[in-house]
């Protein structure tokens, strides 16, 4: 048994990275079940979704909870749903016996990633990072995504329209910083 914790502070929200077992690609073509996870959730616990985007893999959020403690349980309660309403079938070579014996379906990993944002600066990097992922997985610009909060920070003026596009995601990785 591991010794792993999580720390949970009050008034700090928590960057959230969640996927999917042997990166199977789940999300986006069940997308609408994925929402209604996160809608079950939201009837159960008091959160926030401030920023999101799902791939196909694998869903980062930025979560604001009135109660910190329950991170895990809201986690769970997304997994759980979906888990549970999805209706494809999962390949039975992503099942172990030890999967099987506890009720496990093999379509979530079994832990997930989570990081304190510790201030604004902290929160900005991770929100641009979120919103930038579908132009370093797929080379999709985040206006083109429609899989995330992108329209939601460019509707109320956070982000322009054009932020991240191929022009500037090519000057980004050809900068010579040495």
């Amino acid at each position: 048994m591991s010794n792993y914790r999580r720390y949970f502070l009050k008034n700090f929200p928590v960057f959230i990275t969640m996927v999917s077992n042997h990166r199977q690609k789940l999300f986006v073509k069940n997308i609408k079940i994925l929402r209604k996870a996160f809608r079950n959730a939201k009837s159960y616990y008091d959160f926030k979704i401030i920023a999101i985007t799902v791939m196909q893999d694998h869903v980062h959020l930025i979560l604001e909870m009135s109660t910190p403690e329950d991170l895990p349980k809201i986690i769970r309660l997304i997994k759980i749903y979906f888990s549970t309403n999805i209706s494809e079938q999962i390949n039975d070579k992503y099942i172990s016996e030890s999967m099987k014996r506890r009720g496990e379906k093999g379509i979530w990993q079994r832990r997930y990633y989570d990081h304190i944002i510790r201030n604004e600066d902290d929160l900005w990097t991770h929100i641009d990072y979120i919103h930038f992922n579908s132009m370093k997985h797929y080379n999709i610009s985040p206006k083109n995504w429609q899989y995330s909060s992108f329209h939601k920070f460019v509707k109320n003026d956070y982000y322009d329209i054009n932020w991240c596009n191929f022009g500037d995601k090519n000057n980004i990785e050809n900068l010579n910083l040495e």
